[in-house]
C-alpha cells in the first residue's frame, strides 16, 4: 500500500517530469522548489514521530495499551472475595504514597505503582453520608457491607435508624456481607490495625445506633435497659453459620473485664463492667478455636490445623507500622495476617469473604502526621501484593477502596524526584540547573504535602505569629506534622471521591463513578448470596 506522502510526491514527480518534456524551464523551476518544500514539510512529522517513538513514556504507553488490551472481563461467579479497605486512604494518599515508597527504594517514585494501582478494573465511589456531606468512617463502611446508604455515626443500620436511639432504632438493622456469606456456609474473616470495635471492622458484623458503643461501659442506660447490645459481644456472640473464623486486630481492652489485668501491660485492666471475659468465651467454642495476643503466639499458629483466631494485640488499636518494631510483646504486619488467614480460609469448601483494614493511615492523618500515613498505606499495599500472590484472579475477586478521604494536599511545583515528605525545591532551569528552595510569599520554604486542616497550623513563631521556617531536618522526621491551614487539634475527613481498584471475576462492574454502597451489590451478585444465604 502506497502512503499519502509517497503517493503525493509520485504525483507530483510525474507533473515535473511532464513540464520538462514540454520545455517550460520556469515552471520546472516552480515544481522543483514545490517539491523540495513539500518533502521538507511532509518528512517533519515523520521526524517527529520517530523521536517520540523513541521516548521512554511514549514506549511505555504503548506497552500499557497493548497490555489493556488483552484484558478480559471474568464473568464467572467468584469462590472468594477479598475486600481490602484502608481507612481514610483518598486520591492524594495513594498519589503520595505511591511516590513514598517508590523513594524508599531509591527510586524518585513518580513512575513507581503500588501493587493494587496495577489492576485492571478502576472506580470513584461518592462517599457522603445520608446526612453529612463530609462523611464518618461507621457510615460510610456500614454502606460498604449492607448495600445502603446511612447516616453518620450508625453501624450497619438502615437510614431509617435514630442516631444513639437503642429503643427508636430497633428494626432499622441491615444485614451485612460478612452475615450473608455465614448464612451461606462461606468462611469469613475480618482483620485491622485498628480495634476490632472500632467503626470500620464494627460495620462487618454487628448493628449498633451510635459506632461508640464498643463495650458495655459505653452503653448509655437507656439503650441497656431497651436490651442493646455493645459491639464486642456481637463479635463474639455472631449468630449467622458457625461465626467468624478469624477476628485480628487491636482493641484487647474492650473483650476483657475490668478486674482482669492485661497480659501485655499488667498496671491496666479491661473495660468490660458485665464480668464476662470474652477472649475466654472465644476458646470455649471449640477445641480449634485459639485466642492470641502477641507475635510469637501468632506466627505458632498452624494454618493446617484450620484454627479459629480471635487475635488481640494492643488493649486499644495496633501500632503504626512505622512504631511496629518498638513494640515488646510483638505485633505481627498487615501482610502477615493477611497472609495467614488466606492460608486458613483457603480449606474451606465454600469459598470466603475477608475484609483487611488498614485503619491507622485514618489516624495519622487526623494528627496532620503524612510520614506515618503514607508508611501505613505502603503496608496495605503490601498486604494486597501478598493476597494477589496467594490467590487466583479466576476464583477470587479483590477489590481496593476507601472509606473516605482525608484534607492531604499536595502542592507547591516540586522538581521530579523530590523529596514527597521534604521542603519543595523547584525544577531545574537552564539558568538555575542544581538545587533551589522553592519560598513562600512569606521568604520561607514549604513543604509539599499539607493539610487544609489540622494541628500543624499552630506551627508558628509565638512571639509575633508568623509562620516558622521548617528546615530540611525537621520536615524528614516521623513526627513531624505538615502545615495546615486551619488549625483543628484533629485534621477532619474530606469529602471528595475515593478510588476502587478490582481484580478478578465480575471485578469489570467496577467502572465510572458509583455510589459507595454499590460495592456490597457487585460483592452479593458475584458470590450469589441471597440465594445462596436463603438455602
Amino acid at each position: 500500500m502506497i502512503k499519502p506522502v509517497g503517493l503525493i510526491y509520485a504525483v507530483t514527480k510525474k507533473v515535473y517530469e511532464g513540464l520538462r518534456e514540454l520545455r517550460r524551464p520556469s515552471m520546472v523551476n516552480k515544481c522543483s522548489v514545490l517539491i523540495v518544500t513539500f518533502l521538507i514539510a511532509a518528512l517533519q512529522p515523520a521526524q517527529a514521530q520517530r523521536a517520540a517513538v523513541e521516548d521512554p513514556y511514549y514506549s511505555a504507553a504503548q506497552s500499557e495499551l497493548e497490555r489493556r488490551r488483552e484484558i478480559k472481563p471474568i464473568k464467572r461467579r467468584a469462590r472468594n472475595v477479598i475486600l481490602f479497605l484502608a481507612d481514610g486512604m483518598g486520591p492524594t494518599t495513594v498519589a503520595a504514597t505511591r511516590i513514598f515508597d517508590g523513594q524508599t527504594r531509591g527510586e524518585q517514585g513518580e513512575e513507581n505503582y503500588l501493587s493494587f494501582e496495577a489492576f485492571p478494573h478502576l472506580a470513584m465511589a461518592k462517599t457522603y453520608n445520608t446526612d453529612a456531606q463530609t462523611p464518618d468512617s461507621a457510615g460510610t463502611m456500614s454502606a460498604i457491607v449492607t448495600g445502603v446508604k446511612t447516616k453518620i455515626g450508625v453501624i450497619s443500620m438502615t437510614d431509617a435508624v435514630v442516631t444513639g436511639d437503642c429503643e427508636a432504632s430497633k428494626g432499622a438493622e441491615a444485614a451485612t456481607i460478612i452475615e450473608l456469606a455465614e448464612s451461606a456456609g462461606m468462611a469469613t474473616g475480618v482483620i485491622s490495625t485498628a480495634r476490632l470495635t472500632h467503626a470500620t471492622p464494627a460495620a462487618t458484623y454487628a448493628h449498633a445506633a451510635d459506632r461508640d458503643w464498643e463495650v458495655d461501659a459505653r452503653l448509655p442506660g437507656e439503650a441497656i435497659a431497651a436490651g442493646c447490645r455493645d459491639i464486642a459481644s456481637q463479635l463474639i456472640d455472631f449468630p449467622y453459620g458457625d461465626g467468624l473464623e478469624i477476628a485480628i486486630g487491636g482493641g484487647r481492652s474492650n473483650f476483657l473485664p475490668n478486674d482482669q489485668p492485661d497480659p501485655e501491660y499488667p498496671k491496666t485492666r479491661g473495660s468490660r463492667q458485665d464480668g464476662r471475659d470474652l477472649t475466654a468465651e472465644w476458646v470455649r467454642k471449640s477445641s480449634n478455636h485459639s485466642y492470641v495476643w502477641n507475635a510469637e503466639q501468632f506466627n505458632n499458629l498452624d494454618a493446617a490445623d484450620t484454627p479459629r483466631i480471635l487475635g488481640l494485640f494492643e488493649r486499644t488499636h495496633m501500632r503504626y507500622e512505622a512504631d511496629r518494631a518498638k513494640d515488646v510483646a510483638g505485633e505481627p504486619s498487615l501482610a502477615a495476617m493477611t497472609a495467614k488467614a488466606i492460608d486458613i480460609l483457603s480449606a474451606e469448601d465454600e469459598g470466603y469473604v475477608l475484609i483487611v483494614e488498614a485503619g491507622r493511615v485514618d489516624h495519622a492523618h487526623h494528627r496532620g502526621n503524612a510520614a506515618r500515613a503514607l508508611r501505613d498505606t505502603q503496608a496495605f499495599a503490601e498486604a494486597i501484593a501478598i493476597a494477589n500472590d496467594k490467590t487466583s484472579d479466576r476464583e477470587t475477586l479483590i477489590i481496593v477502596t476507601a472509606d473516605h478521604s482525608h484534607t492531604l494536599t499536595f502542592a507547591g511545583y516540586p522538581r521530579k524526584g523530590n523529596d514527597i515528605l521534604g521542603l519543595v525545591q523547584s525544577p531545574p532551569t537552564a539558568l538555575e540547573p542544581g538545587q533551589k528552595l522553592a519560598l513562600a510569599d512569606d521568604g520561607k520554604p514549604y513543604t509539599t504535602l499539607g493539610y487544609a486542616n489540622g494541628p500543624g497550623a499552630v506551627m508558628k513563631n509565638q512571639t509575633n505569629g508568623e509562620r516558622a521556617a521548617p528546615t530540611a531536618e525537621a520536615v524528614k522526621e516521623i513526627n513531624y506534622r505538615q502545615a495546615a491551614a486551619i488549625f483543628k487539634r484533629s485534621e477532619t475527613h474530606g469529602g471528595q471521591d475515593v478510588g476502587i481498584y478490582a481484580s478478578g471475576p465480575r471485578a469489570y462492574l467496577f467502572d465510572g463513578t458509583v455510589e459507595q454502597n454499590y460495592v456490597f451489590h457487585v460483592i452479593e451478585y458475584a458470590l450469589n448470596l441471597n440465594a445462596r444465604a436463603e438455602k
